[in-house]
C-alpha cells in the first residue's frame, strides 16, 4: 500500500458531494479515484469490477442505504475493501449499525480536505477511524444499554480461552496491541494472533465490532 496509490470508490446520491468529493481526492497525490456511484446498488457492480481499496459511502441513500451496502460489499467481494462512512448526521444509533455491518470508519460530512485524506489514508492501514464525538456518544449509548451479565459458560460456549477472553476484556477497554501485550508480558504478535481467534470465535470483522459484541454478551471488562 505504500508504494501504490489507495484506490477510492466514492459512494452518495447528491451530485455536488461527489464532485466537491472528486476534487479533494484528485489532489492527493497517494490517492486514485477509481468510480462514483450515486446509491448503494451501484456501488456493488463498481467495487466488483474495480475492487477499491477504501470506499467513501455516504448512510443515507435511495435504492440501497449506506449501511445495507456495508455489508453485501464486504459479503460479495473478493477482495474485501475498507469502507469509510460519510454522513451529516452524528448519531450512536447510525455509528452502533455501521460498525456492525463492517465499516471502518466514521466521518462527518463537516471535515475538512485534510481530516478526509488522513482518514483514508487510516483506514486503508486497517486503523479504525472514529471522529472524537462519535466514539463517546457510541460508548455513552453501549454504557447506558447494560445487558445482563453473563456467565461464564457464555465464554466457553463461543470456543474463547481464559487468555483470549482476558485479551478481548482489554480490547473493550481501548487498549492497542502494544498496550495488550505489555500488560501481559507477551509480544505484539502473540496478542495479534489471539485477537484474530476473538474475532473468529465473536464472528467479528474488527475491534468495535468484537467490542460491540462482547459488551451485547457480558464479556467486557466494567
Amino acid at each position: 500500500m505504500s508504494e501504490e496509490k489507495i484506490r477510492v470508490l466514492i459512494v452518495d446520491d447528491q451530485r455536488l458531494m461527489r464532485e466537491g468529493l472528486r476534487i479533494i481526492l484528485e489532489g492527493a497525490p497517494d490517492i486514485e479515484l477509481v468510480g462514483e456511484a450515486e446509491n448503494g446498488l451501484s456501488a456493488l457492480q463498481i467495487a466488483e469490477s474495480q475492487e477499491p481499496d477504501v470506499i467513501l459511502m455516504d448512510i443515507r441513500m435511495p435504492v440501497l442505504d449506506g449501511i445495507a451496502a456495508t455489508e453485501r460489499v464486504l459479503q460479495q467481494a473478493l477482495k474485501r475493501p475498507r469502507i469509510l462512512l460519510l454522513t451529516t448526521f452524528d448519531t450512536p444509533e447510525l455509528v452502533i449499525e455501521g460498525m456492525r455491518a463492517g465499516a471502518s470508519g466514521y466521518l462527518l460530512k463537516d471535515c475538512s480536505a485534510e481530516e478526509l485524506c488522513t482518514a483514508i489514508r487510516a483506514v486503508a492501514r486497517g486503523q479504525i477511524l472514529l471522529q472524537a464525538s462519535s466514539a463517546a456518544q457510541l460508548l455513552a449509548s453501549l454504557q447506558t444499554k447494560p445487558v445482563a451479565a453473563a456467565p461464564l459458560s457464555v465464554a466457553e460456549q463461543l470456543g474463547l480461552t481464559t487468555r483470549e477472553l482476558e485479551v478481548l476484556r482489554l480490547v473493550t477497554l481501548g487498549q492497542s496491541n502494544t498496550e495488550i501485550a505489555a500488560a501481559l508480558f507477551v509480544s505484539d504478535a502473540t496478542v495479534k494472533t489471539h485477537i484474530n481467534h476473538i474475532f473468529s470465535k465473536l464472528g467479528a470483522r474488527n475491534r468495535s465490532q468484537a467490542i460491540i459484541k462482547a459488551r451485547q454478551l457480558g464479556l467486557s471488562r466494567e
